[in-house]
């Protein structure tokens, strides 16, 4: 796979292992069989139109379906100490990782580049509870997220899900 490629649906997953807000490592493998992951990559901490998407998405995290399925991770270059006090200002309910190397980031198609940004792209993972990447969408990195699309990739996944259930696993 060549780095900072897009994924597709029905890939596996990279696996990492990134520190959060709080210096706790936090490695997709621990929810393998467990839970689905909602990777919310985003530019950086403390920007006007990422500010906006946590305290959008935060308070309304409750209201997406299958969330109680689903653990949600905002994912970005800046520092776990950078991540600790945007986290606590604006009371952001869901943990961020920290990819200072990039190496995250590039593995999942989202680095937006040295020039003129050196951050990562904003976009929306979902990899399901076998590892697999089951949703995957980069957003302009001017316009907030909304939740309705947030909602729409955590759906897509109980879709497939629900289908693979009714009718055997899919290839």
């Amino acid at each position: 796979m060549p780095e900072n490629a897009p994924l597709k649906p029905g890939q596996p997953a990279p696996e990492f292992e990134l520190m959060n807000q709080s210096k706790e490592k936090v490695k997709l493998s621990d929810f393998r069989g467990k839970k689905k992951v909602v990777l919310l990559f985003y530019p950086m901490d403390f920007s006007p139109v990422c500010t906006t998407e946590h305290c959008t998405f935060g308070p309304q995290l409750g209201n997406i379906k299958g969330r109680e399925d689903a653990v949600v991770f905002g994912v970005s270059c800046d520092s776990p100490f950078s991540h600790d006090a945007y986290k606590k200002q604006y009371n952001i309910p869901y943990d961020l990782l920290s990819d200072p190397t990039r190496k995250m980031a590039k593995a999942y198609g989202m680095w937006a580049g040295e020039e003129p940004y050196n951050c990562t792209k904003r976009g929306t993972v979902v990899v399901d509870k076998d590892g697999k990447i089951s949703f995957y969408q980069e957003v302009a990195m001017r316009e907030p997220r909304k939740v309705e699309d947030l909602s729409k990739a955590v759906a897509i996944e109980i879709a497939e899900e629900n289908r693979d259930h009714e009718f055997g696993q899919s290839v």
